[in-house]
């Protein structure tokens, strides 16, 4: 087996199924991933959408996404199973880990500059967050006038 690292799996049914035939697909994933130890982390059903072009004469589908953790052993069957899983018009899987990586690594450096210029300007490090104004002291700007 390999290493675990997280996965984005969304697929596409045709347009025409019904919650236990979605349930099905839901059932042939959560076996899949289980058989190789991985977890299924979250499920968004986003439901019925139109699709950006026709595929296989549908114009609309329904659409599951999964964040998955497992190994890469476990894509590959979980590709082989879909492709030939009738009801499903599409299917993508996406490793998100090394993304997620890349986000908290470049979000650190831009904290680290922030911080760096703003003790270079006689700042503290941190911006505090501006303090919410009573109605009483503020302005009363567009309040006070009359139409």
């Amino acid at each position: 087996m390999g290493a675990t690292r997280q996965y984005e799996l969304v697929y596409i049914l045709t347009p025409d199924v019904v919650e236990a035939q979605s349930g099905e697909i839901h059932t042939l994933v959560e076996h899949v991933v289980a058989q190789f130890g991985g977890a299924i982390a979250k499920t968004d059903v986003w439901g019925r959408r139109k699709l950006a072009y026709p595929i296989k004469r549908h114009k609309d589908g329904f659409y599951v996404v999964h964040t998955i953790n497992g190994p890469g052993d476990m894509v590959k069957e979980l590709d082989r199973r879909l492709k030939v899983a009738d009801l499903v018009v599409r299917h993508l899987v996406v490793r998100v880990d090394e993304d997620l990586k890349t986000s908290a690594r470049a979000r650190t450096r831009r904290e680290t500059t922030t911080a760096r210029r703003r003790a270079a300007r006689g700042l503290s490090p941190r911006s505090e967050p501006r303090p919410v104004e009573d109605d009483d002291t503020r302005d009363a700007g567009m309040d006070g006038m009359e139409v």
